[in-house]
Parts: C-alpha cells; structure tokens; sequence
C-alpha cells in the first residue's frame, strides 16, 4: 500500500514539502548571514594589511608581504592556499567598499549572493567613480529575477554607461581570440576555443541540433541501413561467386542500432569530426555535398535596437537574454535576415505592445519571442527560438490563440506544466504567476527590452498664418 506522505497532492505529501521547502529557506537564510560575516572579515584583513604602510611609512611591498602573511594565516583556518584567500579578500574588499549598497541588500535578503557577485564582476567593468550609480540601476533589477537571469542585463547595462563605446572595447578584446589546449586527466583534454561571442554560441547551436538529429534517428537509420546491407550482400554473393563479400552496410548498421551515446557525447564527437575530417562520422549522405547533417544551419536570437542598425548607436546588443555582443556583429547578422518586422514598445512600461506583421499566426510567433526572450518559467533562460509557444490556459479548456494567453516554455518546463501541480495565469503585461504546489507564487515578469525609448518632446505647432480679408 503506497504510503499517503508519498502520494502528490495529499495532506500528508503536502505537509512534507512544506517543511522540506521550510527548512531549505532556513538554511539558506543561515548560510547568506554567515557569508556575509566572513566577507566581512575578509575585508577587514585587507584594511589591516593596508594599515600597516600608513604605521611604518612603508613601501608597497611592505603591505603585500603584510598581505601574504595575513592570508596564509586565514588559509590555515578556512584550510585553502594563501594565493586563494588573497584573491577573496581583495574581492570582499571590492565589495564591501565599492558596492556597499548591493552588500546591504543581500544583509537584508532583497538580493542573494549570486545577484551579488553578478553585480560585483559587471559593475567593475567600469570607472570606480560609477559603481554607485550602477549599483542603484542593478539592485532593483536583481530584486525580482534570478542570477542567471539577470547577468546578461547587468552586463549591458555597464557597458552602455561606460564612457568607451562597446564598438571600441569588444574590436580590442577580439584581438585576443585564440585556440588553446589544457591537459586533464586520464587521456583527456580541454580544448578552448576563445571567440566572439556570436560565434561561439552559433557553433554550439550547431552542435546541438546535429547531436539531436544523430540521436532522434538512431532506430530510422539503423533499420534503413540493416535493409541496405542485406541487399548489397545479395547482390555480392551472387557477382562473386558465393564469397559473400558486402559493402559493410550491415556493420555501419550494427554501430548505428548500438549508439547510446548522451547528447553531450554525441556533440563532442561531431566536433571533432567535423574540425579533423570535414563530416560527421554518422552521416549517412556524408559523401554529397549537403546531407541531412550538413544542411543544418547554426541559429543565434539577436535583439538589435533600430538605432544601432542606423548606425545612430554603437551600444551592445542582445544576445537572447545571455550576453552582449557587439553592434558591428549584429548589423552583419542583421543584413542576411530574409525577413523583418518592426516591434514598438510602450513608451511608459516599455512593453512590446504590437507589430506590423501582417500574417497574424506568424507575427505572433515571431512577436512572442521578441517579448519572452527565452523560457518564461522562473529561472530557466532557454533562448525562445528552442522553446514551445504555451497556451497558458489550455485551449483544449476554451484558451483563446492571443498574445495575451501565449508565452514561451521549454520542453522542460512544458511538460512539468501539464503533469505536475503547478499552475500558472498570465496578467497584464505579459506578466505570468506560477503558483507551486504548496501554493507559493512566482512573479515571472517579461524581460526588460535591450533598448529603452523615450519619447520625444512634442514639436510647438508651426505659427499661424494672419488670415486674409476676405474678397469683394
């Protein structure tokens, strides 16, 4: 008999989630303060090493050999390296004097510490002099999404008020793009590959969906293959005389019917595949010029503002919610695009409220993934284009196909939607509200556009002419 705390949706299941869930918020709200307090302290070792050239009038060996000592000291302690702990004290020091504000919030359980090491790593990117006025954009933003999420808006928002256009900084950093190989263990090694940022995630994405292919096919191209190979060692049998010698359709079958490689796997094979012999080793047509595997094309979601298209603005753009890249990149990627739409953008909530699309099905699709930007489930940053558009009331119960009652879901999150307790309603706004089964509620905002519009100060109405005398 199945006990009752183990059945979903019962009291007793219920109530044991509910202490689970208690009990983690706990905890976690006791790791945060202790946290806290050691970034603290490692901040005081700083001041303290620091104190030592004003003591003695020293040089600025004098504080770094201060400094190797005090972190050696705390390392035995925390039982890391002295190089370690010197690192992390200049890091707490950064913090607690540069972003005292992000410090305060994460004290009061407004921000955890991932938003603030987000904002420490994007902020620093700029002028100290600007930190404070950076920190008060990012805290409010960190308020209401998850770290991952945010870090991607942090980051173009450093690099939109840096006083250097991005344009300038990202042709510097382009300069050092280079291939580079790190030993691991055990036969295995990394190899890394530094590139624009467009570049690599097209290269990923590439990988991705040839690794699906290989493993959505397994059974189709095995079965396909093992008919070849009975065919071709008939035909064999029959011009050589019975010695029975095939074209090793049915071995290639045999390797295909036994894949059981992960995705992971799959796409680090294609990899080398393709850098080492041109072709994945599992394509079938890998002698013509465009087979199944070699058709596909990488796929990158880009959010251009108008003004950088002009060339009126070399700020970033949007990488999908990920990461910045530069103008110059986006306005290549944006003149191969087959097909166009404009977005306007309330001026007031900054919403994306209609476009011009005029296929209705179509324009709601490509409207929906300018708003959504990725999976619209709390957290997850799934890019749209490899999401699910959701009716979020089912349309099987009587939900209406309208923006309003549309949103992005990854498969994930998709089924997890249909199959668990949690449920979801859409607001004004685009905005959505996850209720979890214990009832707790989890505001999803719709992300905040890459470009923010201002509208214009009215013109003054042109001056009126003196009307006149009306004729005889």
């Amino acid at each position: 008999m199945t006990d009752a705390a183990e059945t979903p949706g019962g009291e007793d299941y219920l109530a044991a989630l509910a202490g689970v869930v208690a009990g983690v918020d706990s905890a976690a709200r006791r790791i945060a303060a202790a946290q806290i307090d050691e970034l603290r302290m490692l901040a005081a070792a700083g001041r303290l090493a620091e104190a030592q050239i004003a003591q003695r009038n020293a040089r600025v060996q004098v504080h770094d050999m201060a400094l190797r000592s005090i972190a050696a000291e705390v390392g035995g302690v925390m039982r890391v390296t002295d190089r370690t702990v010197q690192r992390r004290i200049g890091e707490a020091r950064t913090l607690v004097e540069g972003f005292p504000a992000t410090v305060e919030a994460w004290e009061q359980g407004r921000i955890v510490r991932g938003h603030a090491i987000a904002i420490l790593e994007t902020g620093t990117s700029l002028p100290a002099e600007m930190w404070a006025e950076f920190e008060q954009v990012a805290i409010p933003r960190c308020e209401r999404d998850t770290p991952n999420r945010v870090r991607g808006e942090l980051e173009i928002l450093a690099h939109r008020m840096h006083p250097r256009s991005f344009a300038e900084r990202h042709e510097e950093a382009a300069a050092g793009r280079c291939v580079r190989i790190v030993p691991g263990r055990d036969g295995m090694s990394d190899l890394i590959a530094t590139l624009p940022t467009v570049i690599a995630e097209g290269i990923h994405d590439r990988l991705t969906q040839q690794a699906r292919a290989i493993i959505d096919t397994r059974d189709e191209r095995a079965a396909a293959r093992g008919d070849a190979g009975v065919a071709s060692g008939r035909e064999a049998a029959q011009s050589d005389d019975g010695t029975g010698n095939g074209d090793g359709d049915g071995d290639l079958a045999t390797v295909i019917a036994t894949d059981q490689r992960s995705t992971d796997q799959v796409r680090a094979d294609v990899f080398a595949d393709l850098l080492l012999a041109g072709t994945p080793a599992l394509d079938d047509t890998r002698d013509t010029t465009a087979g199944p595997l070699g058709a596909i094309r990488a796929r990158v979601q880009v959010l251009v503002p108008a003004a950088t298209l002009t060339g009126e603005d070399d700020g970033p753009c949007d990488l999908a919610g990920r990461s910045a890249i530069d103008p110059a990149t986006a306005r290549t990627l944006a003149s191969g695009a087959q097909i166009w739409e404009r977005l306007f953008h309330d001026p007031t909530t900054k919403v994306t409220v209609s476009t011009d699309s005029y296929r209705v099905p179509f324009g709601m699709r490509r409207f929906l993934q300018a708003r959504d930007q990725h999976c619209r489930f709390p957290g997850c940053r799934v890019a749209a284009i490899h999401c699910e558009v959701d009716h979020t009331h089912d349309h099987a119960l009587g939900g209406r196909t309208e923006l309003s009652n549309l949103a992005h879901l990854c498969h994930r999150h998709h089924s997890m939607k249909q199959f668990t307790a949690w449920r979801v309603r859409q607001l004004q706004g685009g905005v959505l509200e996850w209720t979890s089964p214990l009832g707790r509620t989890y505001r999803e905002d719709a992300p905040t556009p890459a470009v923010a519009f201002t509208p214009a100060a009215p013109s003054p109405p042109p001056p009126t002419a003196p009307a006149k005398p009306a004729p005889f």
